[in-house]
């Protein structure tokens, strides 16, 4: 499958500020260290997807933190989670930024034995906002049990499609039907009736809401009918490098991974500074990204035993619905120093 063509706008914000960033170098200006490093002939290709749970990544990308440890980092822009997956299958893609669906992961892992490690996660619930159900602003509907035989949309991907449907169905919507579609066009689906609520993730909701076009039905919905607890941490997203790139690159490998969590700090501990970084990756830009919710990030040696298990109970319902053809385990997945 051929990697989408990237949105001109987007193409040409992101490449002006990759040039800014190249002039700064060039005048020994860069930030942090204050000293220009060599970098790595080694091309670091990151598949990403236009989620707001991407934004550690994006930040790293637009603040130098690559840079500043040498790398050559390229984001590759797809359509859905599931073509991510499939350019590091066929080896286009030396891994994912976070917002990538780890069950679309889990299939190529299936696929291929051993394809990536998992460098973080981006858990979300009731309390940290990624995934959702929107209706149209002036819908009656109150509950997602009232979308009983209705027109469901929902992101490109077996993985958004199967918790869609389990979700629909845990909430007691039955004959409703689900198709898939992609991730921007969900609310101009819901602005056209084209269909009666979308399964989604953020920054869909936001730019929903600001629009007037649409309304949140319920967030947190895969903690909530999923785990069973509204706060449970869905590791919904993850964060990989190939195992390939890993065994042939182990020091650019750890220098990335290192980046990549300055990435997660800066949207731990400054927010606000990180969410304008939302801009030219998402659908959000300007003063608007300040409204978008944050899911939350874990690196991939913060996980404890009860978010291993979070994270395995997540998989092992596509292991229930026939998505994975068998278990898989998730304390494999985790990269390990």
């Amino acid at each position: 499958m051929s990697t989408p063509p990237e949105d001109a706008r987007t193409t040409a914000l992101i490449d002006r500020r990759r040039l800014l960033r190249q002039g700064a170098a060039t005048l020994g200006v860069l930030a942090a260290p204050g000293i220009v490093r060599a970098r790595s002939a080694v091309k670091i290709r990151i598949g990403y997807w236009p989620v707001a749970a991407g934004l550690p990544f994006f930040a790293a990308v637009e603040k130098g933190y690559f840079e500043e440890a040498g790398l050559g980092v390229e984001p590759l822009k797809f359509a859905g989670a599931q073509q991510v997956m499939e350019a590091m299958l066929a080896g286009r893609s030396d891994g994912s930024a976070n917002g990538t669906g780890s069950g679309n992961l889990g299939v190529g892992e299936l696929a291929s034995p051993g394809l990536f490690k998992i460098i973080a996660t981006n858990p979300s619930n009731a309390r940290y906002v990624l995934d959702e159900f929107l209706v149209p602003k002036d819908s009656q509907v109150k509950t997602i049990a009232e979308l009983k035989g209705k027109r469901i949309g929902c992101g490109p991907g077996i993985q958004n499609k199967a918790l869609a449907s389990a979700v629909l169905e845990r909430a007691g919507a039955t004959g409703v039907t689900v198709t898939e579609l992609p991730i921007g066009q969900h609310v101009a689906a819901l602005a056209a009736g084209q269909v009666d609520a979308v399964y989604t993730l953020e920054p869909t909701g936001t730019v929903g809401r600001l629009s007037g076009v649409s309304r949140v039905l319920e967030a947190g919905v895969i903690a909530k009918y999923i785990l069973g607890d509204a706060q449970a941490p869905w590791h919904g997203g993850s964060a990989t490098l190939t195992t390939e790139f890993i065994k042939k690159h182990p020091q650019e490998s750890k220098k990335y991974i290192a980046a990549y969590a300055r990435g997660i700090a800066l949207v731990r501990e400054q927010p606000d500074e990180a969410r304008k970084y939302l801009a030219g990756y998402t659908a959000i830009e300007g003063p608007l990204t300040g409204a978008v919710p944050l899911a939350s990030y874990m690196l991939y040696n913060e996980f404890k035993p009860a978010d291993v298990a979070a994270f395995q109970k997540f998989f092992d319902l596509f292991t229930d619905k026939g998505v994975f053809d068998k278990k898989l385990d998730v304390s494999t997945l985790l990269f390990k120093d």
